[in-house]
């Protein structure tokens, strides 16, 4: 069944399932999205995630005007900063773009504050104290209560937590980064620093953009792909990421335990997440209503030790579950060689 838990050292407390909505407005239509939220209302769903970036916008549209009744009752979590924008027009993290960007989030969801507002990508090019004082100006102004990062690097964490304090902003509650049994590097550095500084963690991508409920054809995953899933739309993220020999191999080897376990794959990867004790809330990314029903039907079932030591055989602690494989986004940085 849904629990709560307190978000880090904060007193807000969110359902153990977050509602993601990067699909509405456009994959998942209106009347699709509104089964979803009538279901989380049902089950004590309370939390509900979106991002200026989605669908341009459509899906903090529909969100705002599903929620409009009770939106007291949700937290409520958007994002800015994945635009970088024209030459001539800084969007990203920049001041003159995050107060923009707070305004129109809040036009289209229907709302005068939202719960976290979320810096969603890095932007090398603003410096972070500027993004940081941003956001404690925007709390200080009532349109956010808390705020948070996703999408960070591990030695980032520290620093947004030290200039918080420096231009005297609360310090950030929430981290949302990427995280599933295939793509365990942030185990190294980002959940250690998350843990540290008190900060809670909803990952995203528990089932690694779908490949982990085993829908897909390990022989042939590109050519078989189920219809209107995200490979059958040409999504670049899961056909060149997350579509790799070795998670195929380990899906299989999933499948029979979890046949014997009598659960899902879906069952297993998003309990694995939730087993994680640095973990508040998983996000969820469901394009139909029965995809959602099913991340709750996940919480009728059991992560035993012997689960956690299975995973821990397939893919080593703090690494993918390809050797040598780097999300593309977030390629090494640390050497710079002085002769290339």
């Amino acid at each position: 069944m849904v629990s709560y838990n307190y978000l880090g050292n904060s007193g807000l407390r969110v359902s153990n399932v977050s509602l993601g909505t990067m699909a509405f407005g456009a994959a998942t239509s209106e009347a699709e999205a509104r089964k979803m939220l009538d279901h989380a209302r049902d089950t004590g769903v309370n939390f509900i995630d979106t991002a200026d970036a989605y669908e341009g916008g459509k899906a903090e549209t529909v969100v705002g005007k599903l929620i409009e009744k009770d939106r007291d009752d949700w937290v409520l979590a958007t994002k800015t900063g994945q635009q970088d924008g024209p030459p001539k027009r800084k969007m990203g993290l920049s001041r003159k773009w995050m107060m923009q960007a707070i305004d129109a989030s809040l036009q289209r969801l229907r709302t005068d504050y939202v719960d976290i507002f979320y810096l969603h990508h890095i932007d090398w090019d603003t410096p972070m104290e500027e993004s940081v004082q941003t956001i404690a100006d925007i709390i200080a102004s009532g349109k956010a209560r808390y705020w948070g990062f996703s999408n960070h690097r591990g030695w980032q964490i520290g620093e947004l937590v030290r200039l918080a304090e420096q231009v005297g902003a609360p310090r950030p509650v929430i981290a949302q980064p990427m995280y599933n049994l295939v793509m365990r590097q942030v185990e190294n550095d980002y959940l250690p620093a998350c843990d540290y500084y008190g900060i809670g963690v909803a990952p995203f991508s528990p089932l690694a953009r779908g490949v982990l409920t085993g829908k897909y054809d390990s022989k042939d995953p590109k050519k078989k792909a189920p219809k209107n899933s995200r490979a059958d739309r040409g999504d670049n993220s899961i056909l060149n990421r997350d579509f790799r020999p070795e998670t195929f191999e380990i899906i299989e080897t999933l499948r029979k335990h979890c046949d014997k376990r009598g659960m899902s794959l879906v069952d297993f990867s998003v309990l694995w997440v939730l087993n994680c004790s640095t973990v508040t809330s998983v996000i969820a990314g469901p394009r139909t209503n029965a995809q959602w029903k099913s991340y709750l039907d996940v919480l009728k079932h059991e992560f035993t030790a012997e689960d956690e030591a299975l995973v821990n055989r397939l893919v080593a602690a703090g690494h993918p579950s390809t050797p040598g494989f780097n999300e593309p986004r977030y390629p090494p940085m640390g050497r710079r060689a002085r002769v290339s």
